[in-house]
Formats: structure tokens, C-alpha cells, sequence
């Protein structure tokens, strides 16, 4: 029986499945999606294929990362500093970590770590507020950045500030999260502005450098916290004025700061490896 090796990590609640080794080992959407299920699988919110180049290259490794549903992400922050942990744990060195993904080369800063848990200070890269590039594609043009732009949804329309950090965000502001933001999520994840879907953060703001967030992911669905929605929910309460660079955003994992400087926005958060085991194909 073929199986495979697999570590599991999880990133300020946001979990994932670390395979080193090509996509070729789970080859199918079907066969990924399998593979996150919490039922009948390992479990899991994405799962993240690793290769480890030779020490002639500019990066410590190269990731390509497939959501629950079998999709695959340009990037996303949570799980990039999962593998992160994953390769600081296997060679058992601390150090900063250059890793490449689908949407560019990111830098990790270690800025601490004790057993099994580590925290890492991502560059995230500079926001695109390009609407071809996110991609949004409304019947109208829009200038740029894309700011309270109204939605409509069929529960009526929502000012919206569209960004991407690598991937789609759809941010919208909100005074509580007493209400069905969760249908909301699920219907503008799919909405046809966005033609490779999105991500979408509902943020509530707090003071000028807090906000309280809550996450619809595209291809998982509701997330405990995402490190570039995190990202985009603090570029959007900027752009806004709900909030000035550092930004706290807290989520229901704790609270991961946010900072907005000339050369791109920074992330610091957890990753903890969890377990190790053999799944059995």
C-alpha cells in the first residue's frame, strides 16, 4: 500500500498539511480535497507541497499550497509560516528563511522560538489595488485604490475596499458580528466580479491600531484566522481611516500585528508544529 509522509502544523488556528515532495504524490483536486477532510482524511484547512532545493539557490525552499476544497492559492501567510516552522524543526537550526511561492519570493524573520512553536516576521509584499490585477472585474471601470465600492449582493449592496496581497481580498467593514456574515462570505466568494473568486474579511474596528476580524477563506470557508487576510483587512481599515499603521488585528486565534510601511506590509505570527504521521493512499 503507497502512503505518505506528512507534517501537520498550524498557524494562529489556521491548519495545514506539510508534504515534502511533488503535487504528483496527491495528483487530483478529488485526491487533495480527500486528503484535508476532517472525517474521512488528516484534516486540515490547505495542504502545502514543499521542495527543498540544493544550497546553490537563492531560497531555502519552494511551496505551492491547494485550499480543503482542492484548489490551489497563490499564497497564503498562515501556511507559508507554517512550512517555515516545518523546515526550521527538521533541521533543527534557527535562522530567517527565504521561501519562494506562487506569489514571489517572501522573507521570514525569526523572532522567536521554544519546542515545537515558532514566530515568524513576514514580508508580506506591497497591496495591488489594480482591479485587473487582483483580478475584480465590475461591468464599470473603478480608479484605484479600489475603496467602498458598493457590491451588490443579494441582500443588498456592501461598501467593499477590493485589494490583493498575492491573492483576492474583498474587505468590508462592519459595527458586529451579530448577523449572517457567514451566507455573506459565502455568496461574495463566488460573486462574478471576481473571476478567480476571493477572499473575504469582515472587520470590525476597535480603536485607531486595533480591529477585531472575521474570515470567510476562498476554497475552505470559514477560517480562524488568514495571514493575508489579516494583511488586507489592516490595508483596508487604513485606507479607510478605521485604523493607522501598526495595526493589531485580533482574531479568533489572538491577535497578529500589522504593519503598513513604503516597502510593503509586515506580518507577525505563530507556527507550531502539531504531529507527524503516514497517510495511507
Amino acid at each position: 500500500m503507497d502512503s505518505i509522509r506528512f507534517t501537520k502544523a498550524q498557524g494562529a488556528g489556521n491548519d495545514f498539511l506539510i508534504v515534502e515532495g511533488s503535487i504528483d504524490l496527491l495528483p487530483t483536486p478529488a485526491s487533495k480535497q480527500l486528503f484535508c477532510d476532517r472525517h474521512y482524511g488528516a484534516g486540515g484547512d490547505g495542504v502545502i507541497f514543499l521542495t527543498v532545493p540544493g544550497n546553490t539557490t537563492e531560497v531555502d525552499a519552494s511551496l505551492r499550497i491547494f485550499n480543503s476544497d482542492g484548489s490551489e492559492a497563490e499564497i497564503s501567510g498562515n501556511g507559508t509560516r507554517c512550512a517555515a516552522a516545518y523546515l526550521l524543526h527538521k533541521s533543527g537550526r534557527d535562522r530567517d528563511l527565504t521561501v519562494q511561492t506562487m506569489a514571489g519570493v517572501k522573507k521570514l524573520k525569526l523572532t522567536a522560538h521554544k519546542g515545537t512553536e515558532f514566530t515568524f516576521e513576514m514580508h508580506m509584499g506591497k497591496p495591488i489595488f489594480d482591479a485587473h490585477s487582483i483580478p475584480f472585474r465590475p461591468p464599470q471601470s473603478v480608479g484605484e485604490p479600489v475603496i467602498g465600492y458598493e457590491l451588490p449582493l443579494s441582500s443588498g449592496p456592501r461598501k467593499a475596499t477590493i485589494t490583493s496581497m498575492g491573492n483576492p481580498h474583498c474587505s468590508i467593514a462592519v459595527d458586529n458580528f451579530d448577523w449572517n456574515w457567514l451566507d455573506c462570505g459565502r455568496e461574495i466568494e463566488r460573486h462574478p466580479y471576481f473571476p478567480n473568486r476571493t477572499n473575504i474579511e469582515f472587520y470590525r474596528p476597535v480603536s485607531m491600531h486595533a480591529i477585531e476580524v472575521r474570515y470567510w477563506e476562498r476554497g475552505v470557508g470559514e477560517t480562524n484566522s488568514s495571514g493575508t487576510g489579516s494583511s488586507a483587512a489592516a490595508v483596508a481599515a487604513i485606507l479607510n481611516g478605521h485604523a493607522k499603521s501598526p495595526v493589531e488585528v485580533r482574531t479568533l486565534a489572538g491577535a497578529l500585528p500589522v504593519r503598513w510601511e513604503a516597502d510593503g506590509v509586515y506580518l507577525t505570527g505563530p507556527a507550531e508544529i502539531v504531529f507527524q504521521g503516514e497517510y495511507l493512499i
